[in-house]
């Protein structure tokens, strides 16, 4: 007999070819939208002051948010009043127009208008301006006339070419050189080449090579601060809701944890009574003394307090190595970018 039919029409044998032809065709769009851009400003709305973008090639998990917090305390440091623009992902309750979760005065809107992200933002930066909208040129607007921001940071904003950026930061993994396939069957929003357009990398992993871009892209190691050491020897649950649980249970154990169990849940998730319910009875069948969870996630818990085990959140920090040279270079760019918008 001859070989099956759904072989000849790209079945089973023909998935691998299909996928790289959709992937080069899902490429070619994004290359074409990026190129558009490019080559009409017109296209772009430009705020009054400066815009640091944190963004990524990948879909989640390259740490952009705790970026973004270091970057807008750097900025602070430096006599800025920076204000970070965020669209609110996850958010449960969308208002039309922007949601100032954060002004440098206090926090000003709850988990459900502002979204995790935003909100545990919101929570560690003191003296920062925080506002999510789907529109980041008028909440960036908005920062400016009301909240006095000289400059503005962007979260998850390489792939926002709507809004003029003036410093581009993107975040490459190892997983992202090893694996660089496109959407829709790779993790990578952009291909490599597209990094063209940034004004410097940040590598997440010590061991990422990274191709020259051209002959000023400087490239900054990203060193993760290590988790704090359990508060005693008693076993934990892990619980997590992030790109990637198993790497910060990972750091967990590195940290000296005792993981008597490990519960995973998808990016930005909503927890219910029901799992509430599930994540306790795992603590206590397993002689558990406490649940330790991302402080993201703690967000999200917080609606079954009080508490019924104790937990802990654990916040995750990045720092550009060195950071001295890092810091030095972001504030040379932004004064460059400063002369630009005058």
């Amino acid at each position: 007999m001859g070989a099956p039919a759904s072989d000849e029409l790209g079945g089973v044998a023909g998935v691998p070819a299909i996928q790289e032809m959709l992937g080069t065709i899902y490429a070619a769009i994004v290359r074409r939208r990026r190129e558009r851009y490019a080559r009409r400003p017109d296209l772009r709305q430009r705020l009054r002051r400066p815009v640091v973008s944190i963004g990524n090639l990948a879909v989640g998990g390259r740490g952009k948010t705790p970026m973004t917090a270091y970057v807008a305390r750097t900025l602070l440091e430096m006599g800025e009043r920076p204000a970070v623009l965020s669209r609110g992902y996850g958010r449960r309750d969308r208002p039309d127009g922007v949601v100032v979760v954060r002004d440098p005065d206090g926090i000003r809107a709850d988990l459900s208008r502002a979204g995790d992200e935003p909100l545990m933002l919101a929570r560690q930066l003191s003296g920062v301006s925080v506002l999510t909208s789907p529109d980041r040129y008028i909440a960036g607007r908005l920062a400016e006339h009301h909240l006095g921001a000289t400059v503005h940071v962007l979260d998850d904003g390489f792939q926002h070419l709507q809004l003029d950026r003036d410093v581009d930061l993107v975040i490459v993994a190892r997983e992202d050189i090893a694996r660089p396939r496109t959407l829709p069957f790779g993790r990578l929003r952009e291909p490599l080449d597209t990094l063209i357009a940034a004004d410097a990398i940040l590598a997440a992993d010590d061991d990422v090579a990274i191709e020259p871009q051209g002959p000023e892209l400087p490239v900054f190691r990203v060193r993760r601060a290590p988790l704090p050491t359990p508060p005693d020897e008693r076993p934990a649950v892990a619980v997590a809701g992030i790109a990637h649980p198993r790497r910060f249970f990972d750091e967990l154990r590195a940290s000296g944890w005792n993981l008597a169990a490990m519960l995973p849940f998808r990016d930005h998730h909503q927890y219910s009574a029901r799992e509430w319910g599930r994540i306790v009875r795992t603590a206590r069948s397993s002689g558990a003394a406490r649940i330790v969870t991302t402080e993201k996630d703690e967000l999200r818990l917080r609606q079954f307090r009080p508490f019924s085990v104790p937990v802990t959140a654990m916040r995750l920090d990045l720092e550009p190595q060195p950071a001295e040279a890092f810091a030095e270079w972001l504030g040379a760019a932004i004064r460059s970018a400063r002369d630009v918008h005058v």
